[in-house]
């Protein structure tokens, strides 16, 4: 019969493991910090997916074979693999030297300072114009071969009025998350090329591996094919689409969601119990949609604000018909109409038939992912 000495021991052989696999991310990380050069000496992408989907198969198949979890060694793997690209961000590649000098307008914001630190680290030569340094924006602005505008929505027309005549073959970006006005705006005050970028991501990224970059055509795109190679050498992915359906997509993606959220938030914040008491008694899905709504007002609230402003004239009819289902939807709770609701539920349900499988399981990997957080909490 086992006792506390034979539990002593098998933890001991679980102690001796672990301390091998230490050591086996150690070797690993050195092996990812010498690719990671040979990638900056060669351009190679930081991401190739490829290689990525290749590895996992084999690992997972491995697993099986050993009668291990296939989803823990893929879970261990993809964490490994984060790691490794945070590893490989301090020196970088330079796809597009005919870029420098790049001027950053805004470039002590929070996304013009990830954009300069990532051009930096790709060996461009990097100025900021912002707030502190207008009285020298013609001598910031000379030579500039690319403009990146980051300031806010609302600003960004004004900004971009003041600036000194710009070179004719200078390239000028913005980065906002709405494109037809402000590719408008860059078009009226500079005759050269002109692109717009929408970072799908905000500036505590950890890494610029698969991040999505929507990409809006301006004006002479071919002009643009440099920084976009750059882009995707750090990893990114880009997705181009016209300006007018960007900012169609965007009212459903971020104006309508956050606007949910922030009603949401503002419906918690007056109720009777504590964040901690329903933290307390949550399901791991409810701590997730708990920690988007907090993510949400940790930010910034005037960027948020520009966000749900900037479209809002466009997203009142989408507002009205969400108000709309969320008023039949109380009918039917009130008039006890369980037929209807599983009628409304069937409805929705075929919108995302195609795509149920793959949530399913991205949702349950997160799930545990925030479940194991709780318990360590």
């Amino acid at each position: 019969m086992a006792d506390i000495s034979d539990l002593a021991q098998l933890r001991e052989g679980i102690d001796e493991c672990d301390a091998q696999l230490v050591a086996l991310l150690a070797k690993r990380n050195g092996i990812t910090q010498k690719i990671g050069e040979i990638k900056q000496q060669t351009g190679a992408p930081l991401h190739a997916p490829e290689r990525e989907a290749e590895l996992l198969a084999a690992r997972r198949q491995e697993a099986i074979n050993q009668s291990v979890s296939p989803d823990l060694v893929e879970d261990i793997l993809r964490r490994m693999m984060r790691e490794a690209y945070q590893n490989q961000q301090a020196k970088l590649a330079c796809a597009a030297p005919e870029l420098s000098p790049i001027v950053i307008v805004g470039g002590q914001g929070a996304m013009g300072q990830l954009f300069a630190q990532q051009f930096i680290r790709s060996g461009y030569n990097v100025k900021i114009l912002d707030k502190d340094q207008q009285n020298e924006a013609q001598g910031i602005l000379k030579g500039a071969k690319l403009v990146m505008i980051s300031v806010p929505i609302n600003a960004l027309g004004a900004v971009v009025a003041k600036l000194p005549k710009l070179d004719d073959d200078c390239l000028l970006v913005d980065i906002t998350s709405v494109k037809q006005s402000p590719i408008k705006a860059l078009k009226a005050a500079h005759s050269g090329p002109v692109v717009g970028l929408h970072p799908m991501f905000g500036p505590d990224i950890s890494h610029w591996v698969k991040q999505t970059v929507v990409v809006c055509e301006g004006r002479d795109h071919q002009a643009a094919k440099g920084l976009l190679e750059q882009l995707q050498v750090w990893g990114c992915q880009l997705v181009e689409l016209d300006a007018k359906k960007h900012d169609e997509a965007m009212q459903i993606i971020q104006v309508m969601r956050h606007l949910t959220t922030f009603v949401y938030g503002q419906f918690l914040a007056k109720q009777s119990h504590t964040l901690e008491e329903l933290r307390s008694c949550s399901s791991p899905i409810y701590q997730l949609e708990l920690m988007m709504v907090g993510r949400l007002f940790a930010q910034s609230p005037e960027l948020y604000s520009d966000i749900m402003l900037a479209q809002f004239d466009d997203v009142e009819t989408l507002l009205a018909q969400y108000q709309d289902t969320f008023a039949n939807t109380l009918e039917k709770l009130k008039a006890g109409d369980k037929a209807g609701l599983i009628d409304s539920f069937e409805q929705a349900k075929v919108y995302f038939s195609d795509s149920t499988e793959h949530f399913l399981t991205q949702s349950r990997s997160l799930l545990n992912k925030a479940n194991d957080s709780k318990v360590l909490d």
